[in-house]
């Protein structure tokens, strides 16, 4: 649990929907090992080209952002801190799911918004929180070039990420940035991949505690059931 440079909390699918996402990606968080993309006819570039920018954060969905510890806080004290929060909080059940694109890249996202996974993310966000290290300037900065809103600049400044609370969107990324043509090509290819695995509503019963390893890839650490 200790030795990692940042920590996060992520959903983290199981079952024939992880398995497609980390097969992907080429970086299986959960058995921390590298996967091999399958092939697939019609992409505009190879798979491990398309997904390189997002391959290290394994397939996951966001939650609480990546964080280094605050001084005083330990690895231990986090974990004791998110079991005892996922033990009060409640599954979520999104009835469907659907591949889209995401400003430039594309993702796997809620067919329609929910409002309890929004609600569990805020509560995920507040409640760590006193284990977020501030951001540094060189963080801050690179969040700024996004042209972040004046509520993201409040956001960030309250807890570190500017696409917390109201302004969250849960997806999971499956590409980097694209061009619009690569785009309309890859979002085809993917939507007709992952197509037998979103047939069926996808149940949130558990988060996921992730740590970052010295060459910035993400590994499960501790998979928390939500049994509130």
């Amino acid at each position: 649990m200790d030795g990692f440079r940042r920590y996060g909390l992520y959903v983290v699918p199981e079952g024939g929907l992880y398995r497609a996402g980390a097969d992907w990606l080429g970086w299986d968080s959960v058995a921390g090992a590298r996967t091999v993309p399958p092939d697939l006819p019609g992409l505009p570039d190879s798979a491990e080209a398309l997904t390189a920018t997002p391959r290290k954060y394994g397939f996951h969905g966001t939650v609480k952002p990546p964080f280094h510890l605050a001084h005083g806080t330990s690895a231990a004290a986090l974990d004791a801190a998110a079991r005892g929060f996922c033990a009060s909080r409640a599954p979520v059940t999104i009835p469907a799911m659907t591949l889209r694109r995401l400003g430039r890249f594309i993702a796997i996202v809620p067919a329609a918004p929910s409002a309890a996974l929004a609600d569990l993310a805020g509560a995920t966000v507040a409640a760590l929180d006193p284990f977020r290290a501030p951001p540094s300037e060189a963080e801050l900065a690179r969040r700024r070039k996004s042209s972040l809103t004046e509520r993201q600049e409040a956001l960030l400044a309250l807890w570190g990420y500017p696409y917390v609370m109201e302004e969250f969107r849960f997806h999971l990324t499956l590409t980097g940035a694209l061009s619009p043509e690569a785009a309309e090509v890859t979002e085809r290819v993917l939507a007709t991949h992952f197509a037998p695995h979103l047939a069926a509503p996808v149940v949130i019963d558990s988060l996921c505690l992730m740590g970052e390893d010295d060459d910035g890839l993400f590994h499960l650490v501790h998979r928390y059931t939500l049994s509130g």
